[in-house]
């Protein structure tokens, strides 16, 4: 039920406290003052104009990103109120903007479901950038605000009238705090407006790219903008048919809703043939809850316990079976759970756990009334559902088994560990890293190269087995994977710990080939699938060797004079010298190629070698992307190489 105007005035901002500490630790506001800070800000201003959607106001938001990497982002919602604030005495939107905790989201009646529930947000995003100005559409009048870096520069003012209601905000972020980069990246802002448009039905969200230039601060307007739209009909039913797109689906996509005084929920479901467990989202008040809380808890519960209540009474588990864990009943599930509360309690201005008690409850009785009635209604895919939960019970036994194999005795014991690990002598975590390498060759370049310290070398022989293809048990069959499983001293299923990982880098160190590629990503998927916490901590990296060496000509000397990691760096690098005849360009096919010195020199030593952490900034993008390039089906795979081949290049993951 949306909320008259008449309640969103000066009356419903409320002031909690001031703004003078956000500059001072913007940390503690945004996360970072890396990338993901810098592209918090978008989110905090969109997150603005998505609350006037889930009060009824808004259903269109256009994000522009400028030559000179500012952002303007157009909501047509009701627009920030404009008369004197009865507290501050100054128009309600400069308290707004200039004052910390002040919002429509504290009882004051503006909202009843918001996700930027802190205040925090558009207050914030004016005290880390260098200049913003915001335009409002209210009342028939466009009035308009300028500041910089928090404070207020131009005064509120008529620039003239307006038809329609809404709020334009451009901002300009401040380089003074954001040190490492001003520069916004369009596949982050695209992977994030697809998951609000796919939370708030019917909404759309428009994204615009003006440079021509993406990686320079200031570029060129682009001849031709790039436009995505986002716009889902279906809502969270279409969110969960992105997630499974090329896989083999068992049944169509469930959608059940309920509503209480506490605030409503939705839930999309469908199994898959994937053996994947980790494709359960779950979202509050639209904000992603990456590490779970209450309502997760109680989908799980539920989702259990409704399992394994019809394979019982349709005799599909018989009294000798045991019961299917919560795991087998979720493996090739992708489910969307989106819960809208009134009062959602969050850790932290993070956002990312839910500890609402209450909302258990509502979700676990939507569900297990939901699931409960498609089972019993759909008796065909009901089967398929709950076969592939036994058969995940059965493999969870064997694998339970393999698993033994791959347990440490203890942190000290040297005897559990892999015969052709190289470990390091250093005991503590924090100090160690590993190196992942491909081959013996590679591997004993790198065992003469490290620091036996606090490097340690692990050799892979051949391929992984691409366990997107493969369940756990054969997975854990593998001798390459045990070994493994085994160095990083975590274990895997129901036994991982990620506090026991013996290294905090975890460096994964391959040929700059195309088998080097395959076994990088190959990796990647495994940890991905069967170690996600060590990618959310941080500790996986990419190594990156150089693929050139330039040597003199004529010379006795075999001394490199430059290392090159890329083939346009190759070409810049032979431009800067004036007759690039004199040089001998020499192409390491493989790790193996290069003197241990040299391995040292470029790729293991930490003051000079280049390392790339792995991270899942998007949980839903990264499942899709694994599943399309390492799953079954290969129609998906055949569409991206198509669609990428023209742009083959080593990526930065």
């Amino acid at each position: 039920m949306a909320e008259s105007p008449e309640n969103y005035g000066a009356d419903a901002i409320q002031v909690l406290e001031g703004l003078e500490a956000v500059r001072k630790r913007p940390g503690m506001y945004i996360g970072s003052t890396g990338p993901r800070g810098l592209h918090h800000l978008v989110y905090e201003v969109v997150d603005n104009a998505v609350d006037e959607a889930l009060a009824g106001y808004c259903d269109s938001i256009e994000v522009t990103i400028h030559p000179d990497n500012s952002i303007t982002v157009v909501d047509n919602g009701r627009g920030i109120p404009v008369e004197k604030h009865k507290k501050e005495r100054i128009p309600t939107v400069e308290v707004v903007l200039t004052i910390l905790h002040a919002g429509g989201k504290f009882g004051g009646g503006g909202y009843k479901v918001s996700g930027g529930l802190h205040g925090v947000g558009v207050s914030v995003v004016n005290a880390l950038s260098k200049r913003m100005v915001v335009d409002v559409r209210r009342d028939g009048i466009e009035y308009e605000i300028a500041l910089e870096r928090g404070k207020t520069t131009e005064k509120l003012h008529q620039i003239g009238k307006a038809k329609k209601t809404g709020t334009t905000v451009t901002f300009w972020p401040d380089p003074e705090i954001f040190t490492e980069t001003c520069v916004f990246d369009f596949d982050t802002l695209q992977t994030r407006f697809r998951e609000m448009a796919f939370l708030n039905k019917g909404l759309k969200i428009e994204l615009i790219d003006e440079r021509s230039d993406t990686s320079a601060l200031v570029s060129a307007p682009a001849e031709e903008p790039t436009r995505v739209t986002f716009k889902y009909e279906g809502g969270i039913v279409d969110f969960v048919k992105y997630l499974n797109s090329g896989k083999e689906v068992l049944n169509k996509p469930i959608y059940f809703a309920a509503e209480n005084e506490d605030g409503t929920v939705e839930i999309s479901m469908q199994w898959t043939g994937s053996y994947s467990s980790n494709g359960v989202m779950a979202f509050a008040n639209n904000i992603n809850t990456a590490e779970g809380g209450t309502h997760l808890d109680g989908f799980k519960q539920a989702v259990t316990r409704t399992i394994n209540d019809y394979a019982r009474s349709k005799g599909i588990l018989k009294e000798k079976d045991s019961n299917l864990s919560g795991d087998d009943t979720r493996e090739g599930l992708a489910a969307i759970i989106s819960v809208k509360l009134h009062d959602p309690q969050f850790e932290g201005q993070t956002k990312t756990k839910l500890g609402n008690t209450e909302i258990r409850g509502l979700v676990q009785t939507a569900v297990m009334k939901g699931l409960a009635e498609y089972l019993e209604e759909n008796p065909a895919p009901a089967k398929r559902i709950v076969n592939k939960a036994s058969q995940a019970l059965k493999a969870r036994e064997a694998a339970r088994k393999a698993r033994e194999a791959t347990r440490r005795k203890g942190v000290l014991d040297s005897f559990s560990l892999p015969g052709k690990l190289a470990d390091c002598s250093s005991k503590n975590p924090e100090d160690s890293e590993i190196f992942i390498v491909e081959g013996d060759s590679a591997g004993g370049s790198a065992k003469q190269a490290r620091d036996r310290k606090y490097q340690a070398i692990l050799p892979l022989r051949g391929k992984i087995l691409n366990v997107e293809r493969a369940g756990l048990h054969r997975s854990l069959s593998s001798d390459t994977i045990s070994s493994l499983i085994t160095a990083i001293g975590t274990n895997i299923g129901d036994d991982f710990d990620a506090d026991k990982a013996r290294y905090h880098r975890i460096i994964i160190m391959t040929d700059a080939d195309v088998d080097g590629a395959h076994i990088r990503c190959l990796l990647l998927t495994f940890f991905y699938r069967y170690m996600p916490e060590l990618i959310n901590r941080g500790y996986i990296y990419i190594a990156q060797p150089p693929i050139f060496g330039l040597k003199k000509k004529n010379t006795r000397s075999t001394k490199v004079e430059r290392y090159i990691y890329d083939e346009k760096a190759l070409s810049a690098t032979l431009a800067e010298y004036d007759n690039p005849d004199k040089f001998d360009v020499q192409r390491y096919k493989g790790l193996g190629e290069m003197d241990p010195d040299q391995l040292w020199e470029t790729t293991m030593e930490p003051a000079s070698r280049t390392l790339l952490q792995v991270s899942i900034d998007d949980a839903a993008e990264a499942e899709r992307a694994v599943s399309d390039l390492m799953g079954d089906k290969v129609e998906p795979r055949r569409d991206f190489i198509q669609s990428h081949a023209r742009d083959v290049r080593f990526l930065d993951i």
